[in-house]
């Protein structure tokens, strides 16, 4: 069972990245997938999550408007869309996997988590 996390990157502040989750050893389709950031000395936190359907979707206040969230169930694969760039967005970004979905707003609802890719936004 894996995740793999890729598109990270070094951007300017208002520039935009394209995050991919791959997953591999095991159909993740009736999973719930989210990403989370870290940035140095701070907690990890939620950024988005999208439905196994794709009928819901979440976002942090901090990233609405800016951040879209999708997925391809036949490509085993979820993205985070990320424009106009700031540089407190500049983390490191991890997908993750929720088989039941009770809070997504929590790590503690993920099941499996990718190895998380380097984002970094300069002013």
């Amino acid at each position: 069972v894996q995740l793999q996390a890729s598109g990270g990157g070094l951007v300017q502040a208002g520039g935009s990245l394209r995050l991919s989750c791959a997953r591999s050893g095991r159909t993740f389709s009736s999973y719930d997938m989210g990403w989370f950031r870290q940035a140095p000395g701070k907690e990890r936190e939620f950024v988005a999550t999208i439905s196994w359907d794709t009928s819901r979707t979440a976002y942090a206040d901090s990233v609405k408007g800016r951040f879209t969230i999708s997925r391809d169930n036949a490509n085993n694969t979820v993205y985070l869309q990320m424009n106009n760039l700031k540089p407190e967005d500049t983390a490191v970004y991890y997908c993750a996997a929720s088989k039941y979905g009770r809070n997504w707003y929590s790590a503690l609802d993920y099941d499996y988590w990718g190895q998380g890719t380097q984002v970094t936004v300069s002013s």
